[in-house]
């Protein structure tokens, strides 16, 4: 009997231990190492289950080639990049690995509302290109934080983790989350809102950790930041689309956000006429000092991206041994 064909689409490549250690009596294990989905022909239509990550699309024309799939597992936490309707059609489990890097996107969430709100990274590069005397009053005004409010939008695991670092500022927390039950507002002392609205408005720092759903699509538009207070600020370690981001760099240029922090954008890397990142780059631009980029950085640390890789594994492993499914999102 031939072995089971666990295939890694694409992101990892080279070594593939922790992968093999997991699965190595059960499949041979092989990285794809595709850079687009049509690097996939050919290559997945035997297989028993597909672990994908952020970097590649798996839409109704892969899916539809697979012949004896048990799963696809997206190792990481969205999952949009999937047609998992399609897949629920053949009846193929989408899953998700949502417990893997929770402590990192949180970190560094917290690091970029401080970066932000702390004025470290517009200080930073204001003097490195000595655009400005090297004096504190460059960045005037900065506020306390203690008694402010930091506004969570989406109280996942994620989400959770930025509460309960947010709260060791000294801050007040709230957070907006249609589907989440009552109670946890109570157990992590912290403010249910039940309103996206009032969340912007009563926020001076507002955190994205939504999934990225036909809800949430463009949540953060021109509208949302026009009702935002004046001289709040923005991060975004969630989903690009989540947030228009056109709309950021003429809200910043007219004050009404001070600042915001991206880890994820629409397109990655971004479009050659992206108007932030014309704006982020030009000097002349107030969005020049007071936004930061990372290029889908938060999920990363050296522990975490092993815990992605061995979750997903188990995730297969599971499938291809006929055992009780976790995480299905389709």
């Amino acid at each position: 009997m031939s072995r089971h064909q666990v295939l890694v689409t694409d992101l990892v490549t080279g070594n593939l231990e922790p992968e093999e250690r997991v699965l190595g009596d059960l499949a041979d294990v092989r990285a794809v190492a595709a850079v687009n989905e049509d690097d996939l022909v050919g290559q997945v239509e035997e297989a028993d289950a597909l672990m994908v990550y952020h970097t590649m699309i798996i839409s109704r024309r892969t899916i539809e080639r697979l012949r004896r799939c048990k799963l696809i597992v997206r190792c990481g936490v969205g999952y949009d990049n999937v047609d998992g309707a399609c897949a629920r059609g053949r009846g193929i489990p989408l899953a998700n690995v949502p417990d893997y890097g929770t402590e990192e996107v949180a970190d560094s969430a917290i690091g970029m509302a401080l970066a932000l709100t702390r004025g470290i990274t517009f200080l930073n590069g204001r003097l490195r290109d000595e655009r400005g005397p090297w004096s504190w009053r460059q960045v005037v005004p900065l506020h306390r934080l203690r008694g402010r409010s930091f506004g969570i939008v989406g109280l996942g695991r994620i989400g959770t983790a930025f509460a309960i670092r947010a709260k060791a500022l000294g801050v007040n927390v709230v957070f907006f989350d249609p589907y989440k039950p009552d109670g946890f507002d109570r157990a992590l002392r912290i403010e249910r809102v039940e309103s996206l609205d009032e969340l912007l408005a009563r926020s001076f720092v507002v955190s994205l950790h939504c999934p990225l759903t036909r809800e949430t699509e463009r949540l953060i538009d021109a509208a949302a930041l026009a009702r935002m207070q004046p001289g709040s600020y923005l991060v975004n370690t969630a989903r690009g689309a989540v947030v228009d981001t056109t709309a950021l760099a003429p809200a910043i240029a007219s004050g009404r956000l001070a600042g915001a922090a991206i880890d994820v954008l629409p397109h990655e890397p971004p479009l050659d006429d992206d108007p932030l990142i014309a704006a982020w780059r030009d000097p002349g631009h107030a969005a020049h000092d007071r936004v930061i980029l990372n290029p889908h950085t938060a999920f990363y640390s050296e522990e975490g991206l092993i815990d992605m890789r061995v979750k997903g594994a188990e995730a297969c492993g599971r499938a291809l041994q006929g055992l009780p499914l976790r995480n299905i999102v389709n």
